[in-house]
Formats: structure tokens, C-alpha cells, sequence
């Protein structure tokens, strides 16, 4: 699977997506702290088939051509970027891709998602979305 980790952070989706046979994955990142950290990481860890991204994540989603899999979507808590996340990644998805985004809110139906699976620990709040065939739309409303 090639996968995309938006708003890497430490990289702990992405890295753990690569450590179970994960083809490729991309992680995006703007924090300076962050991206070393990712560095020293993938380079302790040996991980091949890694990109690493220093930019924002909603630029690079919006502007990439390439398709994937499996999206990771984990913005800052409290940022308000999951539905334009969402938005954003939504041409991004191969057929029969999905998103994975972990909020600190329930997403509450965003229009052209199907939350397939919903789980909770602590203030986390996990979900596994596909897209809605018969929409075209973007995504809108509130998480």
C-alpha cells in the first residue's frame, strides 16, 4: 500500500504503516523539530520507502498528483483542519483508498465520507472513512 502521513508529527502512523509492509509512504510535516526527529528516526530504524515532506500539509495534499492508499490525518487538536483535511485529500485516494483520521472531537457526518469504523481512547476520537461513490462534492460540515 502506499500511504500518506499529513501532519506527521513524530511519525508513528507512518512509521508503523512501514513496519507492516507498507510499499511506500510519504510523511508531511512543518515543524523543524518534528522533521529532525522524523529524520534521526527513519535512519535508526533503516525505513526505505520513505519521503519526508517540510511544508504544510493541506498545501502539499492540494498540490500533489500522486495517489494513495491510505491517508493518515492527525492536525493539531483543536486546529479545526479536519474537514479541510478532508477536503483536501479526497482526490488523493486510490480506488477503494481510505483516510484515517484521529480528531479530538466525533466527526459528525462530513458530507462525501462514510465513517466505516469509530473508536475512542481517552480524548482521542479514531475514524476510518472511505469516500461516497455518488458524491462529487467536497467535504463540508462541522467535526
Amino acid at each position: 500500500m502506499r500511504c500518506l502521513d499529513l501532519f506527521a508529527g513524530s511519525g508513528a502512523l507512518g512509521f508503523e504503516a512501514l513496519s507492516r509492509g507498507a510499499a511506500s509512504v510519504v510523511m508531511v510535516e512543518k515543524s523543524r523539530m518534528a522533521l529532525e526527529a522524523l529524520r534521526k528516526n527513519a535512519q535508526r530504524l533503516g525505513a526505505t520507502n520513505l519521503t519526508i515532506v517540510r511544508g504544510d500539509a493541506l498545501e502539499f495534499a492540494r498540490g500533489t498528483g500522486n495517489r494513495f492508499d491510505i491517508v493518515f490525518i492527525d492536525p493539531p487538536y483543536g486546529s479545526g483542519l479536519q474537514v479541510a483535511a478532508l477536503a483536501a485529500v479526497r482526490g488523493l485516494l486510490s480506488e477503494g483508498g481510505r483516510a484515517y483520521l484521529e480528531s479530538d472531537s466525533l466527526l459528525a457526518g462530513p458530507r462525501g465520507w462514510r465513517i466505516l469504523k469509530h473508536a475512542r481512547a481517552g480524548r482521542v476520537h479514531f475514524h476510518l472513512l472511505e469516500r461516497e461513490p455518488h458524491d462529487q462534492g467536497g467535504v463540508s460540515g462541522n467535526v
